[in-house]
């Protein structure tokens, strides 16, 4: 019902109580606004942070209404980009209930317009007129909220004025027609439609995901899940606004492991580094004796003979320094059985002291020779990728982590390809970024726009888009972090499981990059996530309790134990957990990977 009232003229409207009296409108007149009752859900509206959700109780008119929550430093807000006239007059309507609630419209070329309402109580209406400017085709309309304030209702949303696609307007594109789907690979579809006259764009939507908008009348989706069904829909866009959508196509993906393979993985694993090359106070741990719950051995660490070099180089730690350690050949037969057990054993290059930077097409060629040397040698499943410090930084003006520019970034991009491509399929490729260099570029990329940040945030990002079809893991060290802000647009602190389910639904369900909207890191697979954590209070800051650690994965993986924040989807795929480190865990006595085995009914 509410999509006939676009064929109401104002006069109607008011008539019906759904507008304020005002001086009578042309015949043309239409409402404007797509999905104004919430009787589709929150279709065509986008509301912040998760804040807002169609309910059924109150309502104004129809079956449903808009039920919007502040919470923290967000207001509720929801709203909609509406195709106009250049140079005319419309009249914005809702009916809400609540305290501080609001009604605007923004980008209108002449005067912006708001108006609110106070107090609490029975439905009010809300109404404000404006005049779009001499160019002006679209603009935004809102409602929102105030900080501190409980849930607020919005209904019946209406923008009334001439009809964009009316005689002398564009006229909107139809429904696209002849939509197929087939799956190009375990994380990818491609779809293809019929081209639609007077069309100037398209819009993908998948239930669930943030619409993908495309140029063509093809495009390639990334970022699935393997062996997962997934249904997509296509819509028509120009300059009188969006289409109906097309009639639904689904496609199941085809299975297939981690990135470039990773044969082998269990579905939830266990990750854990081994001092290999140094002692501290956790002891050394021998690789025979490493406990059978691990089923990824990152070997700490393959170091640079200089930062610069490229030139990597692996070592037993010294007898002097580690008394109990076992001798190359012992070390590589534990290897050989720790494989034979279905464990992947790794080289981890870099670490908290291994800066590695490669400026030159030089360096990079080192880098492959020389890491491909130690893989040769000790017969290892491939490559861990853990640069910290000043490694990875972004030159002045790499703005786009879609295609970076910065040397040091596109010759580890090439380096790390090289060696996928010189052992094939099974080659495992993990990393472990800081969240300095991954989330916080959701809220900076680079030294900025106008240059004066940090040119190191979310420098690891490029490198993860441009490997995402390689890349086995990626376990982002939720600890040794400060506060970051996830997709709720909250600041969350390590430590508690808060801090992991927000750092983990930004990897799984993608975010603007620097809040460009135009520039979306997109989702990575569920079995290409694993969460990151320190095995002991002395292994690192932001130890989080076996409790918390439970509370994440449930929260994930069931959507249960969640506390405040809502994420995004539920990943019963999510591969594990990381630590720092089996020799910590030893240490604490296998307090965290005991929790692991128990929380997923494994024995070890």
């Amino acid at each position: 019902m509410r999509r006939a009232w676009s064929l109401l003229t104002a006069a109607a409207l008011a008539a019906a109580g759904f507008l304020a009296a005002g001086p009578p409108a042309a015949a043309a007149d239409a409402d404007l606004v797509r999905n104004g009752g919430f009787e589709a859900g929150l279709d065509g509206w986008s509301c912040s942070a998760g804040s807002a959700a169609a309910v059924t109780a109150p309502v104004h008119g129809g079956t449903s209404a808009l039920r919007a929550t502040p919470a923290g430093q967000d207001n509720a807000r929801c709203s909609q980009t509406v195709t106009v006239r250049p140079d005319s007059t419309y009249t914005l309507g809702a009916w809400v209930q609540g305290t501080y609630v609001y009604l605007g419209a923004s980008g209108t070329g002449t005067t912006d317009v708001s108006t609110w309402t106070q107090s609490p109580g029975a439905w009010k209406q809300l109404t404000a007129t404006f005049r779009t400017g001499p160019s002006t085709t679209s603009v935004t309309v809102h409602t929102h909220g105030w900080y501190g304030q409980p849930a607020h209702v919005t209904d019946d949303v209406t923008l009334v004025g001439p009809d964009p696609g009316g005689p002398g307007g564009p006229q909107l594109p139809a429904a696209p027609t002849g939509l197929t789907a087939s799956a190009a690979s375990p994380s990818s579809v491609l779809l293809s439609w019929a081209a639609v006259p007077g069309a100037t764009s398209y819009t993908v939507h998948r239930d669930g995901a943030a619409p993908l908008p495309v140029t063509s009348a093809s495009a390639t989706v990334t970022g699935l899940a393997a062996s997962t069904a997934y249904t997509f829909r296509v819509s028509a866009v120009n300059a009188a606004g969006e289409s109906p959508r097309s009639a639904p196509v689904s496609v199941t993906t085809p299975s297939g492991g981690g990135g470039g393979g990773g044969g082998g993985l269990p579905a939830h694993a266990l990750v854990g580094y081994l001092h290999t090359s140094f002692a501290n106070g956790s002891g050394y741990v021998r690789m025979a004796d490493v406990p059978a719950s691990w089923d990824v051995i990152n070997l700490a660490f393959g170091e640079p003979t200089s930062v610069t070099s490229g030139d990597i180089r692996f070592r037993l730690c010294p007898v002097a320094e580690c008394p109990n350690v076992e001798s190359p050949a012992e070390f590589k037969a534990a290897i050989r059985a720790k494989q034979a057990a279905g464990k992947k054993v790794l080289i981890s290059i870099g670490g908290q002291n291994g800066q590695v930077q490669l400026p030159t097409p030089a360096a990079r060629d080192t880098f492959v020779s020389s890491v491909a040397k130690i893989i040769d040698e000790y017969g290892l499943d491939g490559l861990d990728i853990d640069f910290e410090g000043h490694s990875l930084s972004l030159a002045t003006g790499d703005t786009d982590f879609r295609s970076p520019t910065t040397p040091g970034i596109v010759h580890l991009i090439s380096a790390v390809k090289a060696l996928k491509a010189r052992y094939g399929p099974g080659f495992v490729l993990t990393m472990a970024p800081e969240t300095f260099f991954v989330q916080l570029g959701y809220q900076f990329y680079g030294s900025g726009p106008w240059g004066g940040q940090d040119p190191r945030a979310g420098a690891y990002l490029p490198v993860i888009h441009a490997l995402r079809d390689d890349l086995t893991l990626l376990h982002v060290q939720d600890y040794n972090s400060g506060p970051i802000m996830g997709l709720d647009n909250q600041y969350h602190s390590m430590g508690g499981a808060d801090f992991h389910i927000a750092m983990t639904d930004m990897l799984l369900t993608g975010f603007p990059v620097a809040g460009d909207t135009a520039r979306v890191f997109p989702a990575l697979r569920p079995d290409q996530v694993a969460i990151g954590l320190p095995a002991t209070t002395d292994a690192g800051n932001g130890h989080t309790s076996p409790a918390e650690v439970t509370k994440a994965l449930n929260c994930l993986t069931k959507k249960t134990d969640c506390g405040t924040y809502r994420t995004h989807g539920t990943w019963p795929g999510l591969r594990g957990l990381m630590t720092w480190s089996i020799n910590w865990d030893r240490f604490g006595g296998r307090e965290f990977s005991r929790n692991f085995d128990a929380y997923y009914g494994r024995t070890a």
